[in-house]
């Protein structure tokens, strides 16, 4: 099963607070994880911990970094959310909801799905809000 696709709403929020957070070198402390998204620390551990599991992150000594795979996971999870965002756009969504629209089926959506959505609008680089949207692994490097 793909990575996303084992993920909730908030596992990415997790992994985007410690993409955010995380310098050269040092980690992310848990109390910060769990400041930043409004829960307790027992809650941001028990996110941790499954993130680990699944090999997208690496904790040691209280700090918590983003994995190589949880970086992949992090710009698939992007590709996924821009191209939905870009599909509801031209159904004719008003923009100030295509984004709550496209987190309702992004994690959702299978590589094979949304590979044949990008292919059906023309492979776009850059989604509504002029953000990049990140090349599909077949199209990289051309």
């Amino acid at each position: 099963m793909e990575t996303l696709l084992k993920l909730t709403r908030r596992k990415v929020e997790t992994l985007q607070v410690i993409h955010r957070n995380e310098t050269s070198g040092r980690g992310v402390p848990l109390h910060v994880v769990a400041s930043q998204m409004h829960i307790s620390a027992p809650s941001a551990l028990g996110h941790l911990t499954q993130l680990e599991g699944l090999g997208l992150v690496s904790r040691y000594r209280g700090k918590t970094r983003i994995s190589e795979k949880g970086r992949e996971t992090l710009v698939e999870y992007q590709r996924h959310h821009r191209i939905a965002e870009g599909l509801f756009s031209r159904l004719g969504l008003p923009p100030e909801t295509v984004c709550a629209a496209a987190k309702e089926v992004d994690l959702a959506i299978s590589h094979e799905t949304i590979e044949r959505v990008c292919a059906a609008e023309g492979h776009p680089t850059v989604c509504l809000h002029g953000d990049p949207i990140p090349p599909c692994p077949q199209r990289k490097g051309g």
